[in-house]
């Protein structure tokens, strides 16, 4: 018998996953042009792939949110699968470095868009890993008998 944990991860898998590019909303803090300005949230959309509790995200080193996360490198997430997580965020550098071999594979297959657009052999052209922290998903239709489940990503249990 599965877990609520495993029945959380089946869900995000089949929600996020299967290979698939997965369109989420990543929120960061912006950062305040004065002393007397406080540090607002900042949410754009980007194309994404998951897997293992991981979002990959090809993005522009010199792109606001990555100047954000350079500040506070934890974010949210959440998409229109009916989830809202929490994340810790890595730059892991040029896609076209050795090291990101099997992700920058990854994107030439999920997103349809990458060959053209990717600019991979823009050194500034990188990976953004966001390792999954805690967050919710919601599942209407309780296919696995849950409504929602509160997932605690690195303790790996789910209420």
């Amino acid at each position: 018998m599965m877990t609520k944990f495993e029945k959380a991860m089946k869900l995000i898998e089949e929600r996020c996953g299967n290979d698939k590019e997965e369109i989420i909303a990543l929120a960061t803090i912006s950062l305040p042009a004065g002393e007397e300005v406080k540090p607002r949230p900042a949410v754009r959309m980007v194309s994404s792939y998951y897997e293992d509790g991981v979002f990959y995200v090809s993005t522009d080193a010199r792109k606001n949110k990555m100047l954000q996360i350079a500040q506070n490198n934890e974010v949210g997430v959440c998409g229109f699968g009916w989830y809202s997580f929490q994340g810790i965020t890595e730059n892991l550098g040029w896609v076209k470095d050795e090291k990101n071999a099997r992700i920058r594979e990854k994107f030439k297959k999920v997103f349809e868009w990458f060959d053209q657009d990717g600019d991979e052999d823009n050194p500034n052209s990188i990976v953004l890993k966001i390792t999954l922290t805690e967050g919710v998903i919601i599942d209407f239709e309780k296919k696995y008998g849950e409504l929602k489940y509160e997932v605690d990503f690195f303790h790996k249990t789910a209420e």
